[in-house]
């Protein structure tokens, strides 16, 4: 089973990065693009086979490791 995780910050919460982007694109002569925010994706094989155990797991990996509750909001995708 593979699983996606996107991960990004909560609302709220300065992102310089996202800022920094919205100033580059700006400079580039994309005009109308605001409010920019950043965020990471991670992709993972898992070898469960369960989806609820692989859910489990995965939810357990972003809790203790891979997001920083928080600051960061992360929705994780699951496919087989």
């Amino acid at each position: 089973m593979k699983a996606k995780i996107t991960i990004t910050l909560k609302n709220g919460v300065l992102d310089p990065q996202g800022k920094a982007i919205e100033g580059a694109l700006s400079g580039l002569g994309f005009s109308g693009a605001g409010d920019v925010r950043q965020g990471k994706i991670i992709e993972l094989k898992l070898d469960e086979t369960d989806e609820a155990a692989a859910r489990a797991k995965v939810e357990d990996m972003c809790r203790r490791l891979l997001a920083n509750p928080v600051m960061e909001n992360y929705s994780i995708e699951l496919t087989a």
